[in-house]
């Protein structure tokens, strides 16, 4: 009934608007057309000209102004023509027209029919107001994202199962995420189960994690194993234009999903409406009215009926406590990195839409790809197909996917790159001082390729190492060698040829940033000991870090990094000097080669130097 009356409400101000409109039109914009497309049609004469005209009874109608006479001439075929001339101080003027009777005098010109005219003053000026009433309508809706007639109105996207098409045998490398989602399918598909013992599901659970790691999927998959409805909406849809709005939305999300309940509500982004309220005066209104909102639907919908609410979001630790407190987002489940096992199984699981040859290796392109997330896992799967066909294959082969772990790592070859001979040398003494200074440690992790090909990312080479097996723990030797070999580049110039280069930047930056690591996050300084030093805000969003210490402190801090650098500098130094003639043989076979592999590299490292004759 409210929207009804709203919409007469709506109806009546645009007839008055209309009206108003068409008033003002025929008052002033009609008429002064008229005026001048009556201009337009009429020529200007000489007075004698339209006394003659008179004379001779051609002349049908007359209008004297103020300054001016104007007159219609019909000649004998019957076309008229519109004159005017000059008023003149001609006393007999009046008397000479009323001796021709038919004369129409001193009244307007009928220059259009009445239908024309009811069609140009009335109609025409209402179509115009109609056209740019739905024109500023349409504006307002494509600006607050949906019908303008709908205010408020939930635009979140209903799935059913044959529409998402995803199931838990989609999702791989969530392991522990998709075992605790299987409680809540079990509820949506047995919900009398629960209740008999007079349980009731948690309304809400908070998927955090990287971004890629598969939260959607994850809702997605939940929605088809329990084959219920799945209202998909993102929390930027709640943030409106208008006060109130936002808030309108989610009464009408909470009012469809009790409506097709058993179902599940996502809110993809929750962080958009659900941060933190600091109570500043000068806050987002909107934004907190929508939280409200949201915190008050969730306390009001019963548990047993089966609305299950899952939010994704990569910033946790900006959420409002409010929302995380037992009752409404009360289950936290983790979407992590995925392991070994976990990326050996998500790149099997996107293999299966390529064609690709038997002999795969799935272990080794997980090795290589640390870190890795579900999402830059497929675009590997992905671009190793593009690489195929580009190649003239209609199957993926071992070569194609190790390519395209190169190109997600570091970009495309840059083919046409145009580099010196002595700067391709200074590369590859750069890169083998890498290599060098890792194999020579038994802490560092393996070198599995070297190359001195320009990348589109702006690497002129790189050193790829891959550990043989993962890792979850760092130790304090492992980060001193990773230090080392992350000098080993620079230490080469310097050695070979008593400079240092630019190239080295990304290098430096790394080892600073591990040795910082070590000094406020890791206890590994033998100055501070077991203290924290440093805080990690958006742990999923790169980690951004920010000091808590005083600036003595921080000084103290910038002593001990520039310690372990310099120390591992010195290390990386003196490995190269003891194995200077591996270093000149490696750096000439990579100048020869352009790319290498790690068992080519190890091949000739462990080889004899043969004496000299």
């Amino acid at each position: 009934m409210k929207d009804d009356n709203s919409y007469i409400k709506r109806i009546i101000g645009f007839i008055a608007v209309s009206l108003i409109g068409v008033l003002i039109l025929n008052a002033l914009v009609v008429p002064a057309l008229t005026k001048a497309q009556t201009k337009a049609k009429t020529k200007e004469t000489n007075y004698s000209f339209f006394l003659n005209q008179v004379d001779e009874g051609r002349v049908s109608q007359v209008k004297i102004e103020n300054d001016e006479i104007r007159f219609e001439v019909v000649d004998e075929e019957g076309h008229s023509q519109l004159y005017t001339t000059y008023k003149m101080d001609d006393p007999d003027l009046v008397s000479r027209l009323h001796e021709h009777g038919e004369i129409i005098f001193n009244e307007s010109f009928q220059e259009n029919s009445l239908l024309v005219n009811f069609l140009v003053s009335w109609v025409l000026p209402i179509v115009i107001l109609i056209v740019l009433w739905n024109l500023l309508f349409k504006g307002m809706a494509k600006h607050i994202g949906g019908n303008a007639m709908a205010f408020g109105k939930s635009n979140a996207k209903i799935y059913v199962k044959a529409q998402t098409g995803k199931t838990f045998d989609d999702v791989a490398g969530q392991d522990e995420a998709k075992e605790a989602l299987e409680e809540i399918v079990d509820f949506l598909h047995n919900p009398s189960k629960y209740a008999d013992i007079g349980a009731d599901l948690p309304k809400g659970a908070l998927l955090v994690g990287p971004p890629g790691t598969g939260k959607t999927l994850l809702a997605q998959a939940v929605a088809g194993e329990a084959e219920v409805p799945f209202f998909s909406i993102s929390g930027s849809e709640f943030v409106e234009m208008f006060v109130g709005m936002g808030a309108a939305k989610v009464r009408d999300l909470f009012s469809q999903a009790n409506e097709k309940a058993p179902c599940i509500v996502f809110i993809d982004e929750i962080d958009t409406i659900g941060k933190k309220r600091d109570g500043n005066l000068g806050g987002n209104d909107e934004r907190e009215q929508t939280l409200n909102q949201l915190l008050t639907e969730m306390d009001g919908f019963d548990g047993k009926k089966g609305v299950v609410i899952l939010a994704a979001t990569n910033r946790p630790e900006s959420l409002d406590p409010a929302l995380l407190r037992p009752g409404r987002f009360d289950r936290r489940i983790p979407a992590e990195l995925p392991d070994l096992a976990g990326r050996e199984a998500i790149l099997k699981v996107h293999a299966k839409k390529v064609k690709t040859e038997e002999d795969i290796d799935y272990n080794a392109i997980a090795r290589a790809t640390a870190g890795a997330s579900g999402a830059e896992l497929a675009n590997i799967i992905n671009e190793a197909a593009l690489r195929a066909v580009r190649n003239g294959r209609n199957l993926v082969n071992q070569s194609d996917l190790e390519e395209s772990v190169e190109v997600v790592i570091a970009g495309y070859q840059r083919k046409n790159a145009v580099i010196s001979q002595k700067e391709k040398e200074i590369i590859a003494y750069h890169e083998i001082g890498h290599a060098l200074v890792a194999a020579k440690q038994k802490d560092a992790a393996p070198v599995h390729k070297i190359t001195i090909i320009p990348r589109t990312s702006g690497a002129l080479g790189y050193t790829m190492q891959v550990d043989e097996g993962e890792k979850f723990l760092l130790t304090k030797e492992e980060a001193l060698a990773r230090i080392a070999t992350l000098t080993g580049g620079r230490s080469a110039e310097e050695l070979i040829f008593n400079s240092c280069t630019s190239g080295a930047s990304n290098d430096i930056e790394q080892a600073t940033k591990l040795a910082r690591a070590m000094v406020t996050r890791y206890g590994m300084s033998d100055s501070f000991d077991m203290i924290a030093l440093e805080t990690i805000t958006n742990q999923y969003l790169g980690g951004d870090a920010s000091l808590a210490c005083s600036p003595e402190t921080a000084a103290r801090i910038d002593d001990e990094v520039n310690s372990i650098v310099r120390t591992s500098h010195e290390k990386a130094i003196q490995i190269l000097r003891d194995n200077i003639d591996k270093l000149h043989e490696l750096a000439h076979f990579l100048l020869e080669k352009e790319t290498i592999t790690g068992e080519e590299f190890m091949d000739i490292l462990n080889k004899e130097t043969e004496p000299a004759v």
